[in-house]
């Protein structure tokens, strides 16, 4: 990606070409020679001088480095910047930052690869000139925001809602709600005036202070609600349009039908219905959404005006009340339909006569007719439905009537005669609850009537400015409306009388809309005006819900939704619009606007938290970019709202919340899970630091109990001259022993210098990065840089890890060729860090054959995986096969502990105690008590010593110049072959010979006075012939058989030590150590004064080695893997070459082991 730079003039009036080729002197750090100032002439146009950018693709933005900084003008002359000349490309200069600032467009985040491409596309023509927002406050906040709060619910179902709930409790519902919203507008004025923010709205919002996880979570939720809400007012429209407009064009006929029929009839008219209108909606939003925004004045037109008519009506009804009769028979509302008086009999020239509404409860017109009983008992009566604001009917609708459904809708204080047992007849007469009605079910039918509060938000790319516009817009709308909807519960309670109010469909008003009944100056005002705006709302929804799902899809964030980011060549979101139809249809299938209401509640309510709670972050973690032109947050406010939103989701409906919530955690998870990571500097980032700081400061207090002690590793790795991962199975064997669970540091050191290195470092890191993720281990890659690998993985076991969570474990392979000449600084450096490891009182694990142990993805379907319990470390050995068997690698694995019995010991009580102590553990293991009686010191073992002891010797002399190495070999061949012939001339050849290879590329470190001969060639290892056989392992129970010529061709040179035995004086052929015959053995100790010199500390622990090795072989040679203790290296540094070989001879002949020493302390324990 290239950034780039528009070049104006800066001196005089100089041709662009040359300015051209100054910034490209400046840049490749030549100075530009001055030249003689041109004549004045027309000023050309600007060039464009495309120069390579950071490569960095980062969120859009003006700033330094910033992938989207195109134009930046290169305004200096000559050498006033030429200190910060070769800086210029990632920090540009105050004037270019400044014009870049001024010419920054407010794009959506998902809009960025349409532009993008449009750059690519016109690079070699100019740039069409970006038209400039210009709506203002009115314009572009508060009327839309007007236009989406008023809604379907004030003209459907608000006096529905004062008339069930009472004024009382309607007021409480408004207040609880319309606080919500302005709680949530505050919240959402304080993020929108921080920076500049880009088209997209809340979803933007709250994806940029929360993160992409819960951006995404919420964003999505948005958009549900906003496609249900589309499906809400076209079930609105669709019952202005069935019920008061048209009921003749019902395809499903209600005449005649009653109960259950005639809603089921009802709900497929709006079925069918609102299909048809949903179809046409998305249909006008596919061809144009210019012809949508160009109605939208006109939509807003018919809900103002609608308002302005009822308030007129209110206002009417305290002068002239008008005539609205509703029909009382006894106490139950009768439905004003195929009856013109309300009265049973009435006066006419014939004298008294029979009403039409006789003969509905009659079976016939005449006096001595049989009538149904209530009818019979009980009087009509008329009473006026809209009394006025000056009647007193107030006191009457202060508190609430709640129904089941079915229940007749009666007036409260008349009396009525009926039999208590008497059955409802003709209840298709009567005025019924057609939905079982409680608190909880009005919030969530009048919470949607206040969302829409975010349509200014969303328009944030069109205004003029939009941190004056939103805050002021959006709080003024809110207000406005609030006041309308307080002011109406009042007046709808003052005005109409109950019955009417809880008439949801106005059937005992002449079918009329009852609020309709109260407009003035007819309504006929409110019900088209109703109808034109739900209209409207819908066509909004429509248009706005799949622009939000494009934005989502276009982030990135959800991989599934990655089509859906597609659409017609202008951009429009094709793909997005067919699938919120599809949803938008689902809703109308359910037909009901009460059952879809309580749906898209929950919805803005969860869109509506995480606003909250965005500011509320922000707020509380004090991040320096917090810096809001709105002051008049708190984040008690921004909490309130939060608990306020979640307060009423349970309250509208528990389980659709609990649904609501899961969406939302799932698509959360799924984020996490598949996502593209995205660094948007969000608030959660903020919440992990300070929860993190916190956690660590914890941690300080002390070390962790015994009973929360867990490995947290330190992973060695080693890289080669690519910077790959040398032992891949070591992060393998990580998984398996962490499951994810605790720290896990992967470091690396390379030598060398930092600032020559750096690049070396990052690959390595990415390499370890990369190896990690493949692995699936959780955790931290570092890589340290240093002068010496042995100083470098020094600093990398003393600084890593950060306070309280520092690793108390180190996991390190075995150096397989530590054998060979020049690899002898690598066993150097390990028996280094076995000394550190100890001293830092840190826990390692050292696994031996590291290639042969299993990767994550394969199964021991049986198996053992045996413990040498030999010395106690504090319980490592215990713990770490219980954690590996925690692993579907090792699950089917059984465990085995074996323990070492001494001639003093009893092996019996040894094996009950272990049993108990394991029980109290809680570890399943069979357990083995292996006795080792003392044994006199065999002659294999004192030969292994003394081809060690004389190995030992060559070794130290690697560093030497040839002559000197040469010399020191002769001198150790000529003593040891004297000292043989001197004692016994005719017993054993020791043969030694020296083959020089390249010089080697590994040296140790010298002191200075030393330089000189350590930069001298250093020969590759030594091939020596000794009394030793090193591949084949050999123990005194166990003969070795002499190597073959194909054999020893085979092995390495490093490692090609063989044994060699000659014919003795008398002819008789030599047998190999550890023969079973006495002649053998009385042979071979007759060669014990040869070994005299031998330090006997060497042979002592040459003969534990191959005791314990031929014990551990015999018991253990099939077992999965082997866990041993580890013995600690000598004090003295002498003999590090020979702890090598005593630990090489400890595990000889097993395929996976792990060497283990304890950390110190207790890690595991009996207690709960």
């Amino acid at each position: 990606m290239s950034q780039r730079f528009t070049v104006s003039k800066s001196d005089g009036d100089r041709g662009a070409s040359d300015i051209q080729g100054e910034v490209n002197q400046l840049f490749e750090g030549d100075e530009p020679e001055p030249e003689p100032e041109p004549e004045p002439g027309p000023e050309p146009n600007a060039e464009v001088v495309v120069l390579k950018g950071d490569n960095n693709p980062k969120e859009s933005s003006p700033f330094i480095n910033s992938s989207d900084a195109a134009e930046k003008s290169q305004q200096y002359d000559g050498k006033n910047m030429a200190l910060f000349e070769e800086e210029m490309d990632t920090s540009p200069m105050v004037s270019s930052l400044l014009s870049s600032l001024a010419n920054y467009s407010n794009l959506p985040q998902g809009s960025k690869e349409h532009e993008e491409a449009e750059n690519n596309e016109a690079e070699s023509s100019r740039k069409k000139p970006v038209k400039a927002p210009q709506l203002g406050t009115l314009m572009g906040v508060y009327l839309p925001c007007i236009q989406n709060i008023f809604g379907v619910i004030l003209f459907l179902r608000m006096t529905w809602l004062v008339g069930i709930g009472g004024v009382i409790g309607t007021f409480v519902i408004v207040f609880m709600c319309c606080t919500t919203t302005m709680l949530t507008a505050i919240s959402m004025s304080a993020i929108a005036t921080n920076g500049v923010v880009p088209a997209g709205g809340s979803y933007y919002m709250i994806s940029r202070s929360l993160g992409p996880e819960f951006g995404g979570a919420v964003g999505i939720c948005f958009y549900l609600g906003t496609t249900f809400a589309g499906a809400m007012y076209i079930l609105g429209a669709i019952e202005l349009l069935l019920i008061y407009i048209a009921p003749q064009a019902a395809i499903f006929p209600l005449e005649g039908l009653e109960g259950a029929e005639a809603e089921a009839a009802l709900l497929n008219n709006m079925r069918v219905y609102g299909t048809i209108l949903l179809t046409s909606m998305a249909t006008v939003v596919f061809v144009g959404v210019k012809y949508v925004n160009k109605l939208a004045l006109v939509f807003l037109a018919c809900v103002i005006l609608s308002i302005i008519a009822v308030y007129a009506g209110v206002i009417k009804t305290g002068i002239d009340p008008p005539d609205f009769p509703v029909c009382i028979l006894g106490n139950r509302t009768l439905v004003w339909k195929k009856f013109d008086v309300c009265a049973k009999t009435m006066e006419s020239a014939n004298g008294t006569v029979t009403t039409q509404l006789w003969r509905l409860f009659c079976d016939s017109s005449l006096f001595n007719a049989t009538c149904d009983k209530y009818f019979a008992a009980n009087n009509v009566s008329q009473v006026q439905g809209i009394p006025g604001v000056t009647s007193g009917i107030l006191s009457e609708n202060l508190f609430g009537n709640y129904y089941e459904k079915g229940d007749l809708v009666a007036r409260t204080n008349m009396e009525s005669v009926e039999g208590v047992d008497d059955p409802l007849t003709n209840s298709n007469r009567y005025v019924l609850a057609d939905i079982t009605s409680f608190f909880t079910l009005l919030v969530g039918i009048y919470f949607p009537s206040v969302t829409g509060i975010m349509a200014g938000s969303n328009r944030s790319g069109d205004l003029r400015d939009a941190q004056k516009s939103i805050p002021i817009g959006t709080i003024a709308a809110i207000t406005t409306t609030s006041t309308v909807y307080m002011s109406s519960v009042f007046l709808f309670g003052a005005c109409i009388e109950g019955v009417v109010l809880r008439d949801k469909f106005g059937e005992g008003v002449n079918g009329n809309l009852v609020i309709g009944t109260l407009a003035w100056p007819s309504p006929w005002v409110i019900v088209i005006g109703s109808f034109f705006s739900t209209c409207g709302a819908g066509l909004q929804s429509l248009t706005g819900a799949p622009r939000l799902l494009q934005a989502i899809a276009k982030d990135g964030i959800v991989p599934a939704l990655r089509i859906f980011g597609h659409g017609k060549a202008n951009g429009e979101p094709t793909w997005s619009l067919l699938l919120t139809a599809c949803i938008c249809e689902s809703g109308i299938l359910i037909a009901s606007l009460d059952a879809v209401a309580p749906i898209l509640s929950m919805f803005f309510l969860m869109c509506y938290m995480f606003v909250n709670l965005a500011c509320a972050l922000q707020t509380l973690l004090r991040t320096p970019n917090w810096r809001p032109r709105f002051k008049f947050y708190h984040w008690a406010l921004s909490f309130l709202g939060m608990s306020l939103c979640l307060t009423l989701m349970f309250i509208c409906s528990w389980y659709y919340a609990i649904v609501a919530m899961v969406i939302a955690g799932s698509i959360y998870k799924y984020i996490e899970f598949a996502g593209a990571e995205k660094e948007w500097g969000d608030g959660i980032r903020g919440l992990s630091l300070s929860a993190a700081r916190y956690a660590l400061m914890r941690l300080e207090e002390g070390p962790p109990h015994t009973k929360n002690w867990r490995p947290q590793l330190l992973v060695l790795v080693s890289t080669d001259g690519e910077q790959n991962v040398e032992q891949p199975r070591l992060l393998s064997l990580t998984n398996q022993l962490k499951a994810g669970k605790g720290l896990t540091i992967v470091g690396t050191a390379l030598e060398g210098t930092y600032l020559e290195n750096h690049e070396q470092s990052q690959r390595a890191e990415q390499a370890l990065n990369k190896l990690m993720e493949t692995e699936k281990v959780k955790g931290f890659s570092q890589v340290t840089v240093s002068s010496n690998l042995r100083d470098a993985t020094s600093h990398l076991l003393q600084a890593s890890g950060l306070g309280g969570l520092k690793h108390n474990a180190v996991l390190v392979s075995w150096p397989r060729n530590w054998k060979q000449a020049d690899e002898h600084q690598t066993w150097r450096n390990f028996v280094e860090l076995v000394r550190e490891t100890t001293a830092a009182h840190h826990a390692l694990l050292v696994p031996k054959n590291i290639s042969a142990f299993p990767s994550n993805g394969e199964r021991f379907t049986e198996g053992h995986i045996d413990v040498w319990w030999i010395v106690h470390d504090g319980g490592m050995l215990m713990l770490l096969p219980f954690l590996l068997r925690q692993h579907k690698v090792w699950r089917k694995c059984k465990m085995r502990i074996f323990t070492v019995a001494q001639m003093d010991d009893n092996s019996i009580q040894m094996k009950k105690d272990l049993t108990t102590f394991l029980y109290h553990l809680r570890i399943d293991a069979m357990i083995e008590v292996v006795e080792m009686h003392d044994s006199d010191i065999s002659a294999y073992t004192y030969e292994k010593t003394l081809v060690m002891e004389q190995r030992s010797q060559i070794l130290k002399q690697i560093n030497l110049t040839k002559n000197e190495r040469e010399r020191e070999i002769q001198s150790i061949t000529d003593s040891s072959r004297g000292s043989i012939r001197r004692k016994n001339p005719a017993a054993v050849t020791t043969q030694l010979s020296v083959t020089e290879d390249q010089p080697g590329a590994s040296k140790e470190e010298k002191p200075e006075e030393e330089s000189k001969s350590a930069s001298a060639p250093v020969s590759a290892p030594a091939q020596v012939q000794l009394i030793h056989d090193n591949t084949n392992p050999a123990s005194p129970a166990t003969p070795a058989p002499p190597l073959t010529p194909a054999a020893e061709a085979a092995q390495s040179p490093g490692e090609q030590v063989q044994m060699t035995w000659t014919e003795k004086c008398d002819g008789e052929q030599a047998k190999p150590p550890g023969a079973a015959t006495p002649e053998g053995i009385k042979d071979i100790f007759n060669m014990k004064p040869e070994w005299e010199n031998l330090n006997q500390s060497n042979v002592r622990r040459m003969h534990t080695a191959l005791r314990l090795n031929e014990v551990i072989v015999k018991k253990s040679s099939e077992a999965k893997l082997v866990l041993l203790n580890m013995p600690g290296p000598p004090k003295n540094r002498t003999g590090d070459e020979n702890y090598m070989e005593f630990l090489e001879v400890l595990t000889e002949g097993l395929n996976r082991v792990l060497l283990v020493r304890g950390g110190g302390r207790e890690v595991i324990t009996i207690y709960s």
